[in-house]
């Protein structure tokens, strides 16, 4: 199943895909798509419905975050071998963890602020795990048994802010608007292996990052069984797993995001986004 919210900011209705890519409105059989609706036992009650049987939302709405409810937005850093060369550090040894503030979710296709004071503001596309059952010291073997599903994040990131400044790379993750998601959760029955999807992301029709799940230094398995082992995930958490190379801190030279510029980024078989970079404005 594809999920989606679609509204303006803050009034989001749920949503599902059809085949055609139609949006069609569920507020009729769920109030909203939120952490009761990720359970297993609520997403077999979902796949029954046929899409084609609940009404059209006409036009091309707004997309919010696909669901809510969304308690840790856990990062993972250097999770490319690739893209840790072109950063030039090291292969971790562990995962790398970092929490993005949940108050930097914004929809797929909302701009990306640039924070007072940024200087080197970067992209990074990343495939989003979704959490959707309780997880508490699971085994690999079976961690992606918690998983409702997986979506398209882009880690907007500062880097001043994130390696500059001190060793705390929160500071450069959690700005307003640097958490894109969506367009929509892609719930596991469609998503096999999440270990053999390509991702790309251009700027300005350029194309950036190109690369694979496969690459992965720890696969979605491995970082959803290790990162179980020091805290509890819940329903709605997201685990954003790393990017492929090509971010702007890599190119020769570095090359940042200016306002005006225009990211497009994807990944197979979940979905595309697209921002554009605006000035800070106090709201």
């Amino acid at each position: 199943m594809k999920l989606l919210r679609y509204g303006s900011a803050g009034h989001e209705q749920p949503g599902m895909l059809d085949t055609s890519g139609q949006i069609r409105a569920l507020s009729s059989i769920v109030p909203q798509i939120d952490s009761f609706v990720l359970s297993p036992r609520e997403l077999v009650k979902l796949r029954k419905i046929k899409p084609e049987s609940l009404p059209v939302v006409k036009g091309y709405p707004r997309l919010g975050v696909p669901f809510i409810g969304i308690g840790k937005f856990i990062g993972v850093g250097l999770n490319y071998a690739d893209h840790a060369a072109e950063a030039n550090l090291p292969i971790p040894g562990e995962p790398i963890l970092f929490s993005k503030a949940t108050t930097c979710l914004s929809g797929p296709n909302d701009n990306v602020i640039m924070p007072k004071g940024a200087t080197k503001l970067d992209w990074e596309v990343e495939l989003g795990i979704v959490i959707g059952s309780k997880a508490q010291y699971v085994e690999e073997a079976n961690a992606l048994d918690y998983v409702a599903g997986y979506c398209v994040v882009n880690d907007i990131s500062e880097r001043n802010f994130q390696m500059e400044r001190g060793s705390q790379w929160d500071r450069g993750k959690g700005c307003d608007t640097f958490g894109p998601v969506g367009p929509y959760l892609i719930t596991t029955d469609e998503i096999r292996n999440p270990q053999t999807l390509g991702m790309w992301l251009d700027v300005n029709g350029q194309n950036r990052q190109h690369g694979n799940t496969e690459t992965m230094v720890f696969g979605c398995a491995y970082l959803v069984s290790y990162i179980s082992q020091f805290m509890t995930l819940l329903p709605g958490d997201i685990i954003t797993t790393g990017t492929p190379p090509g971010v702007g801190l890599g190119m020769k030279p570095p090359t940042f995001l200016k306002v005006g510029d225009v990211m497009t980024l994807g990944i197979e078989g979940l979905g595309q986004q697209r921002q554009t970079v605006v000035a800070y404005a106090k709201q």
